[in-house]
């Protein structure tokens, strides 16, 4: 027989592949000899409580031949040359999926990446980094997969009513992704196996006999009557299709600006806006794991904090166990940061975001910019921050408790990003609708999660790349833009993603929807 079951255990235990079996044995009251092999469906850890426990999910066969965990079989057919075609503009997690789902559709993907593919990107991630030089066309955020390339990898998502986290699962998977991917409750692949899978998925596109063009950054869209007929191009040249796929991400300002500049309709979005923190991470282990020194069996802990303060969230975003605070900027004169993680998260460091929702109230002062007020908003803060650092993207930073009480650190520990830090008082950078709820939240949180309220901590600003600051409406059902025919709003960038697997299935979404446009 096959039998599912769920099992609680010891950390040491579950670290044992005949521990499971043994305690799989004895909840299903059979002899150990009679269990032939499982595989872990679900797992995840339960700390709530001094005593540390995964929880699995197992399928257990009982003398039953062993069968290999199933997976997906992905059919993707050389495109015939006759095949209709459908731009699709950026290679990021939404742009990628939409296109490997055209192809298995039959519909030729044409990807147009303002960036570099993603060997040719770290060169200038290494310049970002060392010198202070931002190429504005290729970054963390712009180039070949997309802001997730170089900023984690993380897989967990609660949009399951938007597509199929399954699929998606099994489809990073399929270009080379871990098995643990498709059973850990917050499945990780790392920065620094990202990049290989990514270059899979383009090899395949072009096997397949799509085009994937580089350094192609669109400067106008080509509409006939309320109609997409193509895109132009940086270089002079014009790409024609009548489906075009918009999925630029949410750092792509030049885009909102060419949407607006060309009167189609685009929306201010609320986002949210604050700073990255950085804790040991042995802290982070001590509070959450309820020991001195962590175990070798149990991973980096990471949290997850909100915090409702004088009527609005401040919360954690992007949580990055052993990982690295890194400059996002897009644009020389601002500064963004972000964090990652290599696959086994093991720096000395954990940060996280941690950030205000902001709305309408905030932009005010930005109200002349019409639907763009969100992202000057945005883009006023990050230049507050680069001008407080001093210039090549030192950050403003400050010791967490010295934050709270107003005070200019004297001294700064050490911190894991590299282009320096320079000790401010942030009260000075950040709005004051942010500083006042995080210096609320930080003690409040400091109440929930013991030691995370400590001059160890180190605030570095600025976190504001969190979602788009413009949405980019589309019909519900056609998904199609309610004033252009045939252009496709898509992922993060337009308002309907918040991370790589939410936003890969939205490019699928509307490969689909593009489908049915072509055959209702």
């Amino acid at each position: 027989m096959i039998q599912q079951i769920s099992l609680k255990l010891k950390p040491l235990q579950a670290a044992s592949q005949i521990s499971i079996q043994q305690q799989a044995a004895a909840e299903l009251g059979v002899k150990l000899s009679d269990i032939t092999g499982f595989h872990i469906i679900k797992r995840s850890i339960d700390a709530r409580s001094k005593q540390i426990y995964f929880m699995l999910t197992l399928k257990v066969y009982v003398n039953e031949p062993f069968v290999e965990r199933e997976s997906i079989q992905f059919e993707f057919d050389v495109i015939p040359k006759n095949a209709p075609k459908a731009i699709v503009i950026g290679a990021g997690p939404a742009g990628l999926f939409a296109a490997l789902r055209l192809i298995e559709q039959g519909i030729q993907p044409i990807v147009l990446e303002r960036g570099k593919d993603v060997r040719a990107r770290r060169r200038d991630l290494a310049a970002l980094n060392k010198t202070g030089e931002v190429n504005p066309d290729s970054n963390y955020c712009f180039g070949e997969g997309g802001a997730g390339t170089y900023s984690d990898g993380k897989l967990y998502t609660r949009s399951n009513k938007r597509g199929d986290i399954n699929r998606i699962l099994q489809l990073f998977r399929h270009f080379g992704a871990e098995e643990n991917i498709l059973f850990e409750a917050h499945p990780h692949i790392g920065t620094n196996k990202l990049p290989h899978i990514i270059t899979a998925m383009r090899d395949h596109i072009i096997a397949c006999g799509g085009e994937v063009h580089f350094e192609q950054k669109v400067t106008a869209l080509a509409i006939r009557n309320n109609t997409i007929e193509g895109v132009k191009t940086a270089t002079g040249d014009l790409f024609e299709a009548k489906h075009v796929i918009l999925a630029t991400g949410h750092s792509a300002r030049d885009i909102f600006k060419l949407l607006h500049a060309q009167n189609i309709l685009i929306e201010a979005k609320p986002f949210a806006l604050g700073v990255r923190i950085e804790h040991p991470q042995a802290l982070i282990d001590s509070a959450q794991f309820h020991c001195l020194i962590r175990p070798d069996y149990l991973p980096p802990a990471s949290y997850s904090l909100v915090e409702q303060v004088n009527g609005r969230g401040v919360f954690s975003f992007c949580m990055c166990p052993g990982g690295i605070i890194a400059p996002a900027a897009t644009d020389p004169g601002e500064l963004v940061v972000n964090g990652w993680s290599p696959s086994k998260r093991n720096n000395p460091y954990a940060n996280s975001g941690m950030v205000v929702t902001v709305d309408e109230e905030d932009f005010a002062p930005f109200q002349h910019h019409g639907e763009l007020r969100a992202m000057y908003y945005q883009q006023h803060v990050e230049k507050e921050s680069f001008n407080a650092g001093g210039g090549k993207f030192v950050a403003p930073a400050q010791r967490m408790a010295d934050f709270v009480n107003n005070k200019v650190s004297n001294t700064l520990p050490g911190c894991s990003y590299i282009p320096g830090l320079r000790s401010t008082n942030l009260k000075e950078v950040l709005p004051a609708a942010v500083h006042t709820r995080l210096s609320g939240a930080f003690q409040a949180f400091g109440k929930k999660m013991r030691g995370y309220f400590t001059n160890e901590a180190i605030l570095v600003a600025t976190e504001s790349r969190t979602s788009s600051p413009v949405r980019i409406p589309r019909d519900s059902t056609t998904l199609q833009h309610p004033q252009i025919k045939g252009l496709y709003p898509c992922g993060e960038g337009a308002g309907y993603a918040g991370g790589i697997v939410s936003a890969a299935m939205d490019g699928e979404r509307v490969a689909v929807a593009i489908l049915e446009q072509l055959h209702p």
